[in-house]
């Protein structure tokens, strides 16, 4: 059976120990994380890193006490002639937060590096029994389902898969049976969220990074697309809305109507 989490962009960049408390009052066992978390909009909160050990404790300790787990560590890119070592320290700071995967994506040009980059990458973090997930993202080097299934060819390891996000899956021009052809081993974690099959604005990261739709109120089809998902994947929660937000919506607010029709699409595949 799915679980679900919550993602990180949802917050804006809420401090880390009152995500873990906001995933836990929606009833969600799970949540995604970034090492250095800056505000994203102008909300007051202030930047923060996870390398520092006092916050680290406290959030392990929010973590134990609230019964959640980080499903998803995030926020790893790919630039050119980056140094896949320089990701060492984050990936020590998730593995001490017991995170099992990082997801990645490449803003390298050049394909055939970002694919050697991505092989570099999954095998710092498996030493730390960490998975490495790719998410397709369009406009990105790796932006369609395609280019992602060759990535993982390339780096011919069970340590790098596939992370689904709903939004970027559709508007890449793929659909409920091509991911229904791809190996539900390939695939290792989901973020789930809604929009329109056209642009609702100019700029797609500027939609995809601040206003995503609650599940159910777009177009995307949903039910199609989560029955052809592995049945055990962890399915993230992630509908940033920040017209919401400037206006004073408390993050609890605006993610308990995503979590709702979450667990009534969930519901109506059997699970």
């Amino acid at each position: 059976m799915s679980e679900l989490a919550i993602g990180f962009l949802n917050g804006f960049g809420l401090p880390p120990v009152e995500f873990v408390n906001l995933t836990a009052d929606l009833g969600c066992r799970y949540m995604s994380i970034v090492v250095q978390g800056a505000p994203l909009i102008a909300l007051d909160y202030r930047p923060y890193s996870l390398k520092d050990e006092p916050l680290r404790r406290e959030v392990l300790a929010a973590l134990r006490d609230r019964g959640v787990q980080i499903s998803l560590g995030d926020g790893f890119l790919v630039l050119p002639d980056a140094e896949m070592g320089a990701f060492n320290a984050d990936l020590d700071v998730l593995a001490e937060l017991g995170v099992p995967r990082i997801n990645v994506v490449s803003l390298d040009p050049d394909l055939s590096r970002t694919f050697d980059q991505f092989a570099a990458l999954t095998e710092l973090a498996a030493q730390r029994n960490i998975e490495t997930d790719v998410e397709p993202v369009p406009g990105l080097t790796v932006g369609d389902l395609s280019t992602a299934l060759a990535a993982r060819e390339h780096v011919g390891r069970p340590e790098f898969r596939l992370l689904i996000d709903t939004m970027h899956l559709v508007r890449s021009g793929s659909g409920p049976a091509d991911l229904a052809a791809v190996d539900p081993e390939h695939i290792g974690y989901a973020q789930l969220n809604d929009t329109t099959l056209r642009p609702r604005l100019d700029n797609y990261m500027e939609e995809a990074m601040f206003e995503r739709m609650v599940p159910g109120e777009g177009e995307l089809p949903l039910p199609e697309l989560l029955s052809v998902l592995p049945a055990d994947v962890v399915i993230e929660i992630e509908v940033p809305r920040r017209s919401l937000a400037l206006d004073g919506v408390r993050p609890i607010d605006r993610m308990r109507p995503c979590v709702e029709a979450a667990r009534g699409l969930l519901s109506e595949r059997g699970q």
